[in-house]
């Protein structure tokens, strides 16, 4: 265990210190990969489609996500060494910041133009500014202060993506207007116009695309409403009030999908900024959003247990760089726009440093919140279930353009914050890793693929539905029903013209002791050997957790497949339990009920209270472990 690793680790995550102590933790490995001006930062060696001289200006920006705040903030009572240390940090930055800006300098990021990455690090920079202007902005003669403007004004005179990119240049031209310079107007208003469109009610934006509401919901559109709202001088119709109001109801929902040991659910896109998942809570402290349902303990417990929680897994490389991943190391499930420096994104739920020590934020007693069994969130279109420590997401609807793997990180049938979920590399079942998801082959070709997108869809209380192609000539209808405690069932009635494999995927399995910071811990001990046989299929039980699947009604056979290495996002060696079976031209009906439970959740019935399901003329009906009988309507 390196010792990088291991202070990380064992970093209590309570108080401000030990915010701080983190972050400075996480930040000094990077001085040895400055560049000699200090305007760029370059820490690997991969690359983002935006190339390598913007993928190093991202770098140097999104390190100022945590050095913004912590600059802004009361650093009297650190250490007299920690206090040194942000000297050189601010020392290090405004030169950077010179150099960057000096298109007569070596290390001049380059002009702006239409549609530009350097766009998205902008607002890194306006928080700094806005927080830190004695640090970073009045020690600069008049010259460099020019530079700084001329270089941030170019976004009024580009074309910016009409989604949450809007936001860089509304926070550009708050940051103007805080320092006495010349803003644009028409452009905040057309930029606002684009975010209403956004808005969809109930405190949910969708970012862009209508089918898209995920992280990018609350660590973006919320986020950068919050910080406008908390800082912008230029609020003077009543308009900041009205975002954080937005940002208090879409709380209620969001705070769902952390654990109370602060563990999130994985979906989407832009898993590997990690815990940039708990910023929103940091700017709904910063802006001063409220909601009564939530304790300002809870929006503390929450940001904090959350960077606890990432913190005992291998989330940096040996230099203790941050790596391009998720709960380890992992580029098969990045994005195109992931270059090395990318996953400082993370550093934004770092806001929270900006507090001061009286804030309610700091002195309110921890407290948690009420989590349902069962949730129906009507705009992200999904039901989110709590089972102690694990939570399942059953999502329907979403759709996200193409930057890597979207129909794995938006279409399967339900996410776990304990199993994850696998992105694969291939069309077989070993190297897809069809986990959670219902996947189709021509028989006997062993060409296997997942729905992308979705002909039809409905949430109800009970059950999400969908409507889909899984290949030419054949589609398929999806009930999935979540049954109380660990497991769910999934009814599914397929069309299809010729012979096809279908492969049911339920929850990806570590097969070795999982891997975590903790000091003297030992992992990769055990591997699986063992798969029991139960009533309709096949089980696997061990120290960390288990998982099965079970056709209900017969005529589907279980097989647990090794995937490839690190397919799964949290674990690198899996297996997945597969429901298979082969269909004839025709109609056909699967009722297949999938079961997972890590060691430490609540057991609830169990594995052995599965639960039961009865055809009754042109419905299925199920049976669940808590009682209740639910009906699916095949013709309906």
């Amino acid at each position: 265990m390196d010792v990088f690793a291991s202070a990380l680790a064992a970093n209590p995550m309570q108080t401000r210190q030990d915010a701080v102590t983190a972050l400075l933790d996480l930040i000094r490995p990077l001085k040895a990969f400055y560049s000699a001006g200090g305007a760029l930062l370059k820490v690997g060696s991969t690359a983002a489609h935006y190339g390598e001289k913007d993928a190093r200006m991202e770098g140097w920006a999104r390190i100022l996500w945590g050095l913004g705040p912590l600059f802004g903030g009361d650093n009297t009572a650190l250490p007299a060494e920690q206090q040194a240390e942000i000297t050189e940090w601010v020392d290090l930055y405004r030169t950077g910041l010179i150099h960057g800006t000096d298109p007569s300098h070596p290390e001049y990021w380059g002009d702006i133009f239409d549609y530009d990455q350097k766009m998205v690090e902008t607002a890194a920079l306006d928080l700094a500014l806005c927080l830190a202007p004695d640090m970073l902005w009045t020690p600069l003669t008049d010259a460099q202060k020019q530079n700084v403007y001329r270089w941030l004004n170019q976004m009024n005179a580009h074309r910016i993506h009409p989604n949450n990119w809007r936001f860089f240049r509304i926070l550009t031209n708050m940051t103007f207007a805080r320092l006495g310079l010349p803003y644009d107007t028409d452009q905040l208003k057309d930029d606002f116009g684009v975010v209403e469109h956004c808005y969809t009610g109930g405190g949910w934006y969708f970012d862009g695309n209508p089918g898209q509401m995920d992280y990018y919901i609350p660590f973006a559109m919320h986020f950068y409403s919050l910080i406008w709202s908390a800082l912008s001088p230029l609020d003077a119709d009543g308009y900041a009030t009205k975002l954080k109001t937005r940002s208090g109801e879409f709380a209620g929902d969001f705070i769902q999908w952390f654990s109370d040991d602060g563990a999130e659910i994985p979906f989407g896109r832009s898993l590997t900024y990690r815990f940039a998942h708990a910023a929103f809570f940091a700017a709904y402290a910063f802006a001063g959003a409220q909601n009564e349902s939530i304790p300002w303990g809870a929006v503390r417990h929450t940001v904090l247990t959350n960077l606890h929680h990432w913190f005992q897994y291998p989330i940096t490389d040996a230099a203790g760089v941050l790596t391009i991943g998720y709960q380890y190391p992992n580029l098969l499930m990045s994005e195109r726009y992931n270059a090395p420096g990318s996953p400082y994104w993370a550093f934004k739920a770092f806001l929270f440093l900006a507090l001061p020590a009286d804030h309610p934020f700091w002195t309110a007693p921890d407290a948690t919140v009420p989590h349902p069994a069962q949730q129906r969130q009507d705009k992200p279109h999904m039901l989110v279930c709590h089972d102690g420590v694990h939570i399942t997401a059953f999502p329907v609807g979403q759709h996200c353009m193409n930057h890597g793997a979207i129909s794995a990180k938006y279409e399967k049938f339900v996410y776990s914050n304990r199993f994850g979920f696998s992105v694969g590399r291939g069309t077989d079942l070993e190297d897809g890793a069809f986990d959670n998801a219902l996947a189709a082959s021509p028989a006997g070709m062993n060409f296997y693929r997942m729905r992308y997108g979705t002909d039809d869809f409905a949430v109800t209380d009970t059950y999400t539905y969908a409507a889909y192609t899984l290949l030419p000539g054949t589609t398929a209808q999806s009930w999935v029903v979540p049954c109380g405690g660990s497991w769910h069932v999934r009814v599914h009635k397929i069309v299809t013209t010729s012979p096809v494999d279908i492969a049911d995927g339920g929850f990806a399995l570590s097969v070795e002791e999982p891997f975590t910071c903790r000091v003297g811990a030992e992992d990769g001990k055990v591997l699986l050997q063992r798969v029991e046989d139960v009533s309709g299929g096949k089980a696997v039980f061990l120290p960390w957790g288990c998982t099965a699947a079970v056709s209900l009604l017969g005529g589907a056979q279980t097989e647990f497949v090794r995937t490839f290495p690190n397919t799964n996002l949290m674990a690198n060696l899996c297996a997945v339990p597969y429901l298979k079976a082969t269909l004839q031209p025709g109609t056909h009906i699967l009722v297949d009920a999938f079961y997972a439970r890590p060691a430490d959740a609540d057991e609830r019935g169990g594995f052995a209270v599965k639960p039961f399901a009865a055809c009754k003329g042109d419905a299925i009906e199920i049976s669940c472990a808590d009682g209740r009988t639910i009906r699916i309507d095949l013709e309906g």
